[in-house]
């Protein structure tokens, strides 16, 4: 059973920091891509950082966040700073394979930037 479970999210204040992880179980991790998305009402999801199986990283905003990922540990993180109002969202694990096409999502997480 393929499962991602996301950590970490919560209420920060502009200019703060969060690290959001997931921790993916059920497929052969190594072999996929993962990547972080967000989305907030009424807009469509969209890409926030990926990082390749070979360790190669796309970000839409490369200043303030990056991705790695722990191959042994099943993990993917994502190291967010300076935080504003504009980054509040629901974050999403997702771990892909180009090959097969195949794709997962995890549940989702809360992040709020507020003073």
């Amino acid at each position: 059973q393929v499962q991602l479970v996301e950590s970490g999210g919560g209420l920060v204040q502009p200019g703060g920091s969060l690290r959001l992880s997931c921790e993916a179980s059920g497929f052969i991790f190594s072999n996929y891509q993962m990547g972080w998305y967000r989305q907030t009402p009424g807009k469509e999801r969209e890409l926030v950082a990926i990082i390749t199986s070979a360790g190669v990283t796309k970000y839409a905003d490369s200043r303030r966040f990056t991705i790695s990922r722990d191959n042994a540990k099943n993990t993917v993180l994502l190291q967010m700073d300076n935080l504003g109002p504009e980054d509040t969202a629901v974050y999403y694990c997702n771990a892909h394979r180009v090959i097969t096409m195949d794709s997962f999502w995890g549940q989702g997480i809360q992040v709020t930037v507020s003073s």
